[in-house]
């Protein structure tokens, strides 16, 4: 008799968020630098960037922030990646992880 093994949806991995390609000239632009800095920045990790995935009514959406000093560059997209609405401000960014502001 042989056994075989079925594993459960529960153990399944959550399925993996879409591939989202971003402008990256308007993101340089909307964050005050050319588009060269830009990628050497994002090389380099000095941008720092936060997705989201929309859950309830915003389901099927994706929020993507870049931060560059005191810039902030937001946008959302469709499950397709295509652009919905975008926020470009100039705002205190976040406090990175370990840094006490005092």
């Amino acid at each position: 008799m042989s056994s075989t093994s079925s594993s459960s949806e529960a153990d399944a991995p959550p399925p993996r968020p879409p591939l989202i390609d971003v402008d990256a000239n308007r993101v340089a632009r909307a964050l005050g630098l050319a588009p060269d800095a830009f990628r050497r920045l994002m090389e380099h990790g000095h941008i720092r960037t936060l997705s989201e995935r929309g859950v309830g009514e915003d389901a099927g959406r994706f929020r993507l922030s870049f931060y560059w000093r005191e810039r902030r560059f937001r946008i959302v997209t469709d499950a397709a990646g295509r652009p919905l609405a975008a926020d470009e401000r100039v705002l205190p960014s976040p406090p990175r992880q370990g840094h006490d502001p005092r």
